[in-house]
């Protein structure tokens, strides 16, 4: 098995003709703070993921008592 042939390089694009445009400074804003996490029991109490985990619990409770009542 013979190696692949070295990637042969374009020759890179020759930089723009200097202009005589003048340099606009553009004015350097604050960074604005960070938002505060809101940590991982927002995320749990949200409605959806509730109603999901919801729907999960009952599938295992109704399987659960399926097994211990029908067996």
């Amino acid at each position: 098995m013979t190696p692949n042939p070295p990637a042969e390089l374009a020759e890179p694009p020759s930089a723009p003709a200097a202009t005589a445009h003048p340099v606009h400074h553009v004015p350097v804003l604050p960074e604005a703070p960070l938002p505060e996490h809101k940590g991982c029991l927002y995320a749990i109490s949200q409605p959806p993921l509730m109603f999901f985990l919801a729907f999960i619990a009952l599938l295992l409770a109704i399987t659960g008592a399926h097994d211990l009542l029908f067996n």
